[in-house]
């Protein structure tokens, strides 16, 4: 069943869980597509008959093997597109979002390849999530959310949410991008290259830290 509709629910569903444990209600799913609940009822229950989630009334919904691997083809598509736009077309890190929702369900196979190829196969995306190879494989490094590091914690930015364009502009404008090592200060505080800053509104549940050199 090719429906861009539902690669949107497949690719939700898969991120969901990329960068934390709990599986996706029902009503979590609602709140991120901006659907009715009863519609997501009713594809939850079409996928299902797919073959491609399981769910049970009230509980949370997880892809099958199948589901995940046609989830992972249409991130790839998505994370792929992203990184040509920024590599090759001067987007920044929070214009790509919505150009490459549009772009990954009309880009042929074989351009994909192109442009995979073109790029050097790259693993990361402009905001590090993870590009899955062409067999659905991903590779991370062992993360924590920057809310729960502790204080003296000092990590890389290994990846930042890309759900609010502003809140992407204001990391940008205090120097923390993807790759920038962040040592931990306290509750809303980091330091960047030795320079105390204060976190933009919402940074600290939006950025995910390498948990490598913790400091005594």
């Amino acid at each position: 069943m090719a429906s861009p509709a539902v690669d949107d629910y497949l690719k939700t569903i898969y991120h969901h869980t990329e960068w934390q444990d709990a599986r996706i209600t029902p009503s979590q799913l609602a709140t991120v597509l901006g659907l009715a609940p009863s519609s997501v009822t009713e594809m939850v229950k079409k996928l299902a008959a797919l073959g491609l989630v399981t769910h049970r009334p009230y509980g949370p919904v997880s892809l099958t093997d199948v589901g995940e691997r046609r989830a992972a083809s249409v991130i790839r598509r998505h994370r792929l597109i992203e990184t040509w736009l920024v590599r090759d077309f001067g987007y920044s890190w929070d214009e790509v979002h919505d150009e490459a929702d549009v772009l990954e369900h009309s880009l042929s196979d074989r351009l994909l390849e192109g442009i995979d190829d073109r790029l050097g196969r790259p693993r990361f995306d402009p905001h590090g999530d993870a590009i899955p190879d062409a067999a659905g494989v991903v590779h991370r490094e062992p993360f924590v959310l920057l809310a729960d590091a502790a204080p003296r914690h000092t990590g890389r930015v290994l990846r930042v949410s890309d759900r609010d364009p502003a809140l992407l502009r204001a990391l940008v404008d205090v120097g923390i991008d993807v790759g920038v090592t962040l040592d931990v200060v306290g509750a809303g505080t980091v330091k960047v290259a030795g320079t105390e800053i204060d976190l933009p509104e919402g940074a600290a549940d939006a950025v995910w830290l390498s948990v490598s050199d913790q400091r005594a």
